[in-house]
């Protein structure tokens, strides 16, 4: 049986989606890109100086010239690309001068790149900050339909630790964007979390709400922030197994 990662990329395969990398001059991007290309996972696109990047891919493996490589500064989109973000964010005063000077930054650019259907996705993060990446998605991008808490979520391959011969995938979440969610906020993660796991990982979700306490045996405001949102996702998701307080 082929494992979770041999499955996912033989999905990823499967589709060749176009994922850009706004961090084009940074060398894990470099190999990341370089690898994907050499084993035919994604069509990988790549920002910054067109030149520099260019030869460090040829210094990684890559086929350089089969790897699109855009400046956000000097492409020809650029005009196009301040009119969209000053149309999605003048309603918070952003004028055209200020869009104007935002679309040159990669993570802006990359951002609408998927805006525009250009880009499949846009994977960032080795070098700029999680807010930097989630603000360019939230001004260019927005959550999905009927999506009202944005959050994050892992996928952790474990050693079998329950009498299973295969390693188990285990989703974690919300461990980066939503540092202290609300009942609410928190139902809404689980919800997202068990939704994205029957896509990703393709089996059916077990949820369980984590806290220091389990079934009462401890109380506090957290506590019960817990228990509430526990509720809240039971009345929305009755059919799947979860627990919680734990």
């Amino acid at each position: 049986m082929s494992t979770f990662i041999e499955q996912i990329r033989t999905r990823a395969a499967a589709k060749r989606r176009r994922v850009v990398f706004p961090e084009g001059t940074d060398e894990r991007t470099i190999r990341a890109a370089a690898t994907l290309q050499q084993k035919a996972l994604v069509e990988p696109i790549l920002l910054g100086p067109i030149d520099h990047i260019r030869r460090a891919l040829e210094q990684a493996g890559a086929d350089a010239d089969r790897i699109a490589v855009f400046d956000p500064g000097k492409d020809e989109r650029r005009d196009e690309f301040n009119r969209v973000l000053y149309d999605l964010r003048k309603h918070k005063g952003m004028t055209l001068a200020e869009a104007d000077e935002r679309v040159t930054d990669a993570l802006i650019f990359g951002a609408l790149l998927v805006r525009t259907g250009e880009a499949d996705a846009s994977v960032a993060g080795a070098v700029r900050t999680t807010g930097d990446v989630m603000r360019a998605a939230f001004w260019c991008i927005g959550p999905a339909q009927g999506i009202k808490t944005v959050s994050s979520a892992f996928y952790m391959v474990v050693p079998p630790f329950r009498g299973t011969a295969d390693a188990e995938v285990l989703t974690f979440t919300d461990a980066a964007v939503v540092p202290y969610p609300d009942a609410t906020q928190l139902a809404d993660i689980a919800v997202a979390a068990t939704e994205a796991r029957r896509r990703i990982v393709g089996d059916e979700p077990r949820v369980a709400f984590l806290s220091f306490s389990t079934k009462g045996s401890a109380e506090g405001p957290s506590i019960d922030t817990v228990r509430q949102a526990f509720a809240l996702y039971r009345e929305r998701m009755p059919d799947v197994a979860a627990d919680g307080e734990l």
